[in-house]
């Protein structure tokens, strides 16, 4: 299963409620030095966005899991990606 369709059974199956969440399902997936926790965040808000165009899916937890995202992003620009995950490792 590729990194994409781990992500949208995540998100299919239960939703990521928190940012804590997916600080923790970003670390979980294991990617090393090859993929920046912004990068993660930004491919999952494109993600999700485009979720949003589908009409059988429940709209309410895809736009919570955007506005958590974009949250996220925000803390990433403003004290750094390594203070983030710390911040949400302890």
């Amino acid at each position: 299963m590729c990194f994409k369709q781990i992500l949208e059974e995540k998100v299919r199956i239960m939703g990521i409620k928190s940012t804590l969440e997916y600080v923790d399902f970003f670390i979980n997936l294991n990617m090393g030095e090859n993929v920046s926790l912004l990068s993660f965040v930004n491919n999952e808000k494109l993600v999700l966005k485009q979720k949003l165009e589908h009409k059988n899916l429940e709209k309410e937890p895809i736009k919570n899991g955007i506005k958590i995202l974009e949250g996220l992003a925000k803390e990433i620009n403003e004290i750094g990606e390594k203070t983030v995950l710390e911040k949400y490792q302890k």
